[in-house]
């Protein structure tokens, strides 16, 4: 896992299982990948107020049309080959435009996954 939090800007890469439709659901066959941005988490408030905490952070395309959906979630969000974050959540109609994925961001959770699995061994 990443121990800096990714920036806004360059792609990353988000894969899954998830649907494949939104709001119907369509499970693919084959594992889905598509490349999203990292959004500023002002920008990631203003789309969800008073959801956003430090510990998430948002990645989408403005236009939509790539997201994350239903059963990614645990999916990882790779950025500069590190691993950046979970799947979370986002709105139940997916790649809305404004509308990005929400994702655990694993750099505020670093030195605990690091304590964690040190104490585990």
């Amino acid at each position: 896992t990443a121990s800096s939090c990714a920036s806004p800007g360059p792609p990353c890469l988000v894969s899954g299982w998830g649907t494949i439709s939104s709001p119907t659901t369509r499970l693919p066959n084959l594992l889905q990948c598509v490349n999203v941005n990292i959004i500023s988490h002002q920008r990631c408030q203003q789309a969800y107020p008073g959801a956003i905490t430090a510990g998430m952070v948002c990645a989408g395309v403005p236009q939509g049309g790539k997201d994350s959906c239903q059963g990614d979630s645990g999916g990882p969000l790779v950025c500069r080959g590190q691993l950046q974050g979970l799947v979370s959540w986002g709105m139940e109609h997916c790649a809305q435009p404004g509308f990005p994925g929400v994702y655990t961001n694993l750099c505020k959770y670093h030195t605990w996954i690091q304590e964690t699995m040190r104490s585990s061994s």
